[in-house]
């Protein structure tokens, strides 16, 4: 699974305040798991693939400042989003 227009308008639409929504925590972290989760697919298959693992830890440490100020914010949003998300707290 790519995250291309349709999968990104779908997560968009789903975690999203208000109609045009985009630049929300909460959008912001769901574009994010979806993006983890398809380069995470790619290095199961190619191991050693250095310059993707980098891009995957990155992700993985902005989409967890992303939520600790979601958290820091709005608990209840929060628990939404990890619960919305499958992730662990």
């Amino acid at each position: 699974m790519t995250v291309n227009k349709e999968v990104k308008s779908q997560i968009i639409s789903d975690f999203a305040n208000k109609k045009g929504d985009t630049g929300s925590p909460e959008v912001q972290v769901a574009i994010l798991t979806a993006k983890i989760e398809n380069l995470k697919e790619h290095l199961l298959e190619h191991k050693k693939d250095n310059h993707s693992r980098r891009g995957i830890l990155m992700m993985v440490a902005k989409r967890r400042k992303l939520l600790a100020y979601l958290k820091s914010k709005n608990v209840e949003k929060y628990n939404e989003v990890i619960e919305k998300l499958k992730l662990r707290k």
